[in-house]
C-alpha cells in the first residue's frame, strides 16, 4: 500500500533510506552508492525539513506495516522532481519501485504537472538504464555534485548529477 509519509515514519524512514544507499547492508541491493560515497543519505532532521514544507511529499510503501519502499516529490516550478527512490536492499528487483514511480505520476498529473525530473549520480550506469526503461530520457543537462559531511565521495572517478525527465500525459 502506497500512503503519504508523515513525521511518525521519520525513524523507519530514515533507517530504510541509509540502508537502501550506504554501507554494508545496501550491498545486498543493486542501486546501492557504497563504492562511491560514505557517510549518511540523510538524517532525521533532513526528513523532518523536507515533510513539513507543502510543496513536498515522501510516499511511503508500506507491507504487513513495515515500510520498505519510499520517494520524495517535490513541487518545483511547472515540474515534479523525484528523489531518494528508496526499496529495501533484499526486495529490490520485486516491482516496489516501479509502483511507487506510478505513483508518482499520478502524483504530477494531480498536481497538473507535465513532467518528473530527477538526477542522477553521472556513474551510476544500471540505474540510469532502468530509468530509461521505465521512460525517462537524458535531457543533456549536468550539475555539480556537492561536496559535504553527509556525502563524502571516495570513488576515483568526478561525480557529477545527470538531469532525467519524463513527460506525463
Amino acid at each position: 500500500m502506497i500512503t503519504k509519509a508523515t513525521i511518525e515514519n521519520i525513524s523507519h524512514l530514515n533507517k530504510l533510506i541509509n540502508s537502501a544507499y550506504r554501507g554494508e547492508s545496501s550491498k545486498k541491493g543493486w542501486t546501492t552508492e557504497a563504492n562511491i560515497l560514505e557517510g549518511l543519505r540523510t538524517t532525521e532532521e533532513e526528513l523532518a525539513e523536507t515533510i513539513q514544507d507543502p510543496k513536498n511529499t515522501i510516499l511511503k510503501f508500506t507491507e504487513n506495516n513495515q515500510i520498505i519502499g519510499c520517494v520524495l516529490l517535490a513541487e518545483k516550478e511547472q515540474q515534479l522532481y523525484l528523489g531518494m527512490l528508496t526499496v529495501s536492499p533484499e526486495l529490490q528487483n520485486s516491482g516496489v519501485g516501479k509502483k511507487l514511480l506510478r505513483q508518482a505520476e499520478i502524483h504530477a498529473l494531480e498536481l497538473g504537472l507535465p513532467k518528473i525530473v530527477m538526477t542522477v549520480i553521472s556513474v551510476r550506469d544500471e540505474l540510469i538504464a532502468w530509468y530509461k526503461r521505465n521512460g525517462y530520457e537524458d535531457t543533456g543537462a549536468r550539475e555539480p555534485f556537492p561536496a559535504s559531511d553527509v556525502h563524502i565521495p571516495i570513488s576515483e572517478e568526478p561525480l557529477e548529477f545527470i538531469v532525467l525527465e519524463k513527460k506525463i500525459r
